[in-house]
């Protein structure tokens, strides 16, 4: 079952049929936290370890058939949270000054920390979208719920991502109101203007939240939404995928200590 949020669609390449589509959720779920923390655990400036991951992940999207044109859209929107944080590990102390002006330098310490958490997070956010691109956000849920992560944080999930819509079309609704009576371009503070909306959407939310709580419970309810689709229960290829992926972060991390 896909969850539509408006127009948009986490799980565009979920219909796919491929070795990696036949894993189990759970597995891809295991899978996918085995590659981030051996790539995030992986100290600064060991480049063949994360040359040897790299690899790996771009046979995986090959292998999955993921839309890169989506793959890439996604990577684009997250790189603008991060990449503040990420220009900041630029001008890092130590090591020899390539670039001075002021009190800002640039040294080699700075270019090695820079280039390692970019390498971090760019695999680390390459193999997270992929899991979201071929997995059902419902097949999801309910591979959280097998592994065990307690069922009141997988339902607040389930119902963020199922009425964030929601949420988007209240405060449309809002800020139309708000340009209908010239608000937005009166003397008072947007920023004014702008809180108050918020406040006026919590509010909202709250009710709204309560009421369809209650009719969902009238409707049998239990946590998180129906499987509407079957999905693999697990087996010798979950074993076989789980096995390659130990042995892979272990190989690159053997380079790391072999050095």
């Amino acid at each position: 079952m896909l969850l539509h949020v408006g127009a948009f669609v986490l799980d565009v390449d979920s219909k796919q049929v491929t070795p990696w589509h036949k894993l189990a959720p759970r597995t891809r779920i295991l899978c996918t936290l085995l590659f981030v923390f051996a790539i995030v655990l992986t100290p600064d400036g060991h480049w063949w370890t994360w040359a040897i991951y790299g690899l790996a992940l771009f046979s995986l999207l090959l292998l999955s058939r993921v839309t890169l044109l989506v793959l890439l859209k996604r990577l684009a929107v997250e790189f603008t949270f991060i990449g503040v944080v990420l220009l900041g590990t630029l001008f890092r102390g130590g090591g020899e000054v390539l670039w001075s002006w002021g009190p800002l330098q640039i040294t080699t310490v700075g270019l090695t920390i820079l280039g390692s958490v970019t390498l971090k997070a760019l695999l680390s956010l390459l193999i997270l979208n992929l899991l979201t691109l071929t997995t059902s956000v419902t097949a999801l849920l309910h591979a959280l719920l097998e592994l065990r992560t307690p069922p009141l944080l997988v339902a607040i999930l389930a119902s963020m991502y199922r009425y964030i819509s929601v949420l988007v079309g209240e405060f449309n609704a809002m800020r139309r109101a708000a340009e209908s009576r010239n608000l937005m371009n009166s003397n008072r503070s947007i920023r004014l203007i702008v809180g108050n909306m918020i406040g006026a959407l919590f509010i909202r939310t709250y009710d709204r939240g309560n009421i369809v709580y209650q009719a969902m419970l009238s409707r049998g309810y239990q946590g998180v939404p129906p499987m509407m689709e079957k999905v693999s229960s697990g087996g010798r290829r979950d074993f076989v995928a789980l096995s390659l992926t130990v042995i892979l972060a272990l190989l690159g991390q053997a380079i790391y200590w072999r050095k």
